[in-house]
């Protein structure tokens, strides 16, 4: 079958990642988590960049927010889409009967232990 994913995963190598995925969520967050705790003190910034190139605060938001960037990145090389940075929301493209399916992972389950259309999304998970 042809895909348009640049890896399909069977169930146990998903199940393979997860402990290097938890890892990666981990960096995700605490990213996520400055880069919205700095956003509060934007503004300013802004208004004062042309002529100053942002100072500080400019600069540590730029810096985490490359760093969110690439957390994201390294969960994307692996071929696994990260749908939800705050849940930790992860998708595996999939065979299943000859169709592309996505495995449907998010802590704190401790194993993939579902599945959804492509088009269905979480709401549409099933069990395995």
């Amino acid at each position: 079958m042809e895909s348009s994913f640049p890896r399909l995963f069977t169930v146990a190598e998903a199940n393979a990642l997860l402990s290097k995925l938890r890892e990666l969520l981990k960096d995700v967050a605490v990213h996520r988590d400055a880069v919205r705790e700095k956003a509060s003190h934007l503004e300013p910034i802004f208004k004062t960049a042309a002529s100053n190139g942002g100072g500080r605060l400019g600069s540590e938001y730029g810096v985490e927010t490359y760093n969110l960037y690439l957390g994201i990145e390294r969960i994307q090389e692996l071929g696994v889409l990260l749908k939800d940075p705050d849940t930790g929301l992860l998708d595996f493209p999939h065979e299943m009967d000859g169709r592309i399916v996505f495995l449907c992972w998010h802590p704190p389950e401790e194993k993939i232990g579902y599945w959804h259309e492509i088009q269905a999304g979480y709401a549409g998970r099933q069990p395995l």
